[in-house]
């Protein structure tokens, strides 16, 4: 992850002193890192052990990156890692013009590794998310949303780049396609546990230790695992608060409705869902010979769903 943090840092330098600002801003927060380490640890577990992995790892987490610089303008958030969003700090114009820049950058990345296969993949994924994007802009405020719609956001939004990483390592120590769908698999099933999990902190956690203000999706008019089974769960006035909070992003309630959510169980749900998805993840990894990268990968399993941030 050092020589990966040494790549971010010479890629991001731009003669425009902005982008600078922001990039080093938005990608100096930290956070877990998580894409990049699967395209690290694939590639060890396949026995590739050359530079592009390092250049590949970096490429994803500016994609994530942008992402996240697009998001919080979307969502209209003002606090991410436990600091001031870029947006907040810098404005909405420049965080959306940054994170184009960290797209484009990303993109000259990719065409310096020469693999067409490198391309096609993360293209595609960069696809998906935006389609992701959308679809959650169009289930916002929707108490009526089915899980299955729910769930298919989380596929597009936030597994995609986690499938993408994982396979990337395949793809790199050149895989044949059986294998390389297995990592695909994996990724997509630990990329939805994830998500899951965030899901379900934003009900359950902490603002000090998520780095984000409780509530948060409620107020943007997300609807959730938590809010989908407390709803059918809960009374016909459970139903009936949290439906009126969903229609108008409204934390006036935001008490109760904890409250409720964690009286019907909700909360507990929406944890065992993502532990199933965490099992699906760790399935695969039966494919992978013996080795310290793949001890970490079903290390990475149990952290993601057994986490308070």
């Amino acid at each position: 992850m050092r020589q990966v943090d040494a790549v971010i840092r010479s890629r991001l330098s731009s003669q425009v002193a902005l982008i600078d600002q922001i990039s080093s801003y938005i990608v100096g927060a930290g956070g877990k890192r998580i894409r990049p380490r699967l395209v690290l640890l694939f590639a060890e577990a396949l026995g590739f052990e050359g530079p592009e992995r390092y250049e590949l790892a970096a490429i994803v987490e500016f994609i994530h990156t942008a992402t996240l610089l697009h998001d919080d303008v979307v969502d209209e958030s003002a606090l991410r890692r436990g600091r001031a969003t870029a947006n907040a700090t810098f404005g909405n114009a420049a965080s959306v013009l940054v994170g184009d820049f960290l797209y484009s950058r990303a993109f000259q990345m990719m065409v310096s590794v020469n693999r067409m296969r490198v391309l096609e993949v993360l293209a595609d994924a960069t696809n998906i998310i935006a389609e992701g994007e959308v679809l959650q802009l169009m289930n916002m405020h929707d108490p009526d949303l089915a899980v299955e719609d729910y769930l298919r956001v989380i596929r597009f939004k936030t597994a995609k780049l986690f499938e993408a990483s994982a396979r990337l390592g395949a793809v790199l120590a050149g895989a044949d396609q059986a294998l390389e769908e297995a990592c695909a698999d994996f990724g997509r099933s630990l990329g939805t546990a994830f998500q899951l999990v965030d899901d379900l902190l934003d009900y359950e956690g902490k603002s000090d230790e998520l780095g984000k203000n409780v509530g948060d999706d409620l107020r943007e008019g997300k609807t959730t695992l938590p809010l989908l089974v407390a709803m059918e769960r809960g009374s016909e006035a459970d139903r009936a608060l949290i439906r009126h909070a969903i229609e108008h992003g409204e934390l006036q309630k935001l008490p109760e409705i904890l409250a409720i959510v964690r009286a019907t169980g909700a909360l507990d749900a929406t944890r065992e869902a993502a532990e199933r998805e965490a099992d699906k993840a760790r399935a695969v990894l039966r494919f992978l010979p013996e080795s310290r990268a793949r001890n970490a990968l079903l290390e990475l399993c149990l952290r993601s769903v057994h986490r308070s941030s």
